[in-house]
């Protein structure tokens, strides 16, 4: 992703838009938003390298992505690969379908790219696919009004390759519109960076291009706004549309909105997007954020099922103290109960450092300084947390 513009807006958005209500429902299905999910993809992510567009890692990420979903319950009749070609090379996007209760018709477009330039590109965009499938794991069984296709672009990095194919291809045939959407809410850059006060997020708005179409998008970026203070603890701010994939959308006159991070990192397309230059809680909480929003966006059932998410991993809310940390580490459960469990040190390559059992306070003496992965089990839960060495 590159900014197409040199300045930042600051500045309250003053479009009268009636504030969205408080759904507990939403707010439940935010919650059910993993912090261990969240990390997990991140590192699988991560793992398959730099996902350069056309190249053996790209399709290596496409396939597993597309396991994701079958693992979520999706079935092979929802996903759909769009191929695309380019300069002597080709590549796929990947769209996945859930049909909506009332406008079967009319799509809600959650989306992001997968595909990375120089480096395994965590932050960009791995923070948004991460999400991405959060969203699709959390939303598959819930009732919506509206249809949601959840899309992975590839080819963002060399011009949007993919999401231009997909706009001129798909969404229109010649000039006929041929896919009727609602709205297009893309998630881009939104990894955080280490060691910031990472606690608010921008809600790109449409300023520019078709400028028919910018009242719209105004009115969806208010909406954003609303649904990720009621459903996140994130603030909020306003930014001007990035180039980014839902720019060839906006191109044709559809409304959009998204996300990006305030605080913008160096890292994005070098070597050092990595895992450990990311803020995985930042990642968490737009995660509630978007969830909440595209219920909202999506009309999604007010109620609660009785088998909506799995149930709730009691170890979600445990704590890790402190962390950074120099030579100790110590443990608190949310649950003082908890007696029998395991706690591991790996590196983000999944090679174990450390492991120790039932013990509250551990030495990491013996670990350099940098960024780890730690695994908490016990019984059948497992949580994973980030843990920083700085000596």
């Amino acid at each position: 992703m590159k900014k197409i513009t040199a300045f930042l807006l600051t500045a309250i958005a003053t479009y009268t838009i009636e504030a969205q209500s408080f759904i507990q429902a939403y707010k439940n299905r935010a919650d059910a938003v993993s912090q261990t999910d969240i990390i997990t993809n991140l590192q699988e992510f991560a793992g398959w390298g730099i996902k350069t567009t056309g190249s053996q890692a790209n399709a290596n990420a496409l396939n597993w992505l597309k396991n994701k979903y079958l693992s979520y319950g999706y079935t092979a009749s929802q996903m759909e690969e769009d191929p695309f070609t380019f300069g002597g090379g080709s590549s796929k996007n990947l769209i996945i379908t859930k049909t909506g209760t009332v406008y079967p018709d009319k799509f809600v477009i959650i989306c992001g790219h997968f595909d990375t330039i120089n480096g395994p590109g965590v932050n960009d965009n791995g923070s948004g696919t991460s999400i991405i499938l959060e969203a699709a794991r959390i939303l598959r069984t819930i009732p919506t009004e509206y249809s949601i296709k959840f899309i992975h672009f590839s080819g963002e990095e060399q011009g949007l390759l993919g999401s231009f194919h997909y706009v001129n291809n798909v969404v229109y045939q010649g000039n006929n519109r041929v896919l009727d959407i609602k709205l297009v809410f893309n998630l881009d850059q939104v990894g955080g960076v280490k060691g910031n006060n990472n606690n608010t997020v921008f809600c790109d708005e449409d300023k520019g291009g078709v400028s028919s179409n910018n009242a719209a998008s105004a009115a969806v970026t208010q909406q954003l706004r609303n649904c990720t203070t009621l459903y996140s603890t994130l603030q909020t701010d306003v930014d001007p549309a990035e180039n980014t994939d839902y720019i060839p959308f906006e191109n044709k006159g559809e409304t959009i909105t998204g996300f990006f991070e305030w605080n913008r990192s160096n890292f994005p397309h070098t070597g050092n997007d990595t895992f450990a230059n990311t803020d995985p809680v930042y990642i968490y909480n737009i995660g509630k954020a978007a969830v909440g929003a595209l219920q909202h966006f999506a009309v999604a059932s007010g109620t609660l099922g009785t088998d909506e998410v799995r149930p709730k991993n009691t170890l979600e809310n445990i704590k890790l103290y402190p962390n950074p940390t120099k030579n100790f580490i110590s443990i608190e459960f949310p649950d003082s109960n908890i007696k029998n469990f395991s706690f591991e040190v790996t590196d983000f390559q999944g090679h174990s450092l450390l492991k120790t059992s039932n013990k509250k306070r551990i030495d990491v003496s013996s670990l350099e300084n940098g960024a780890y992965v730690g695994v908490i089990k016990a019984g059948d839960q497992t949580v994973v947390r980030k843990v920083i060495i700085a000596k």
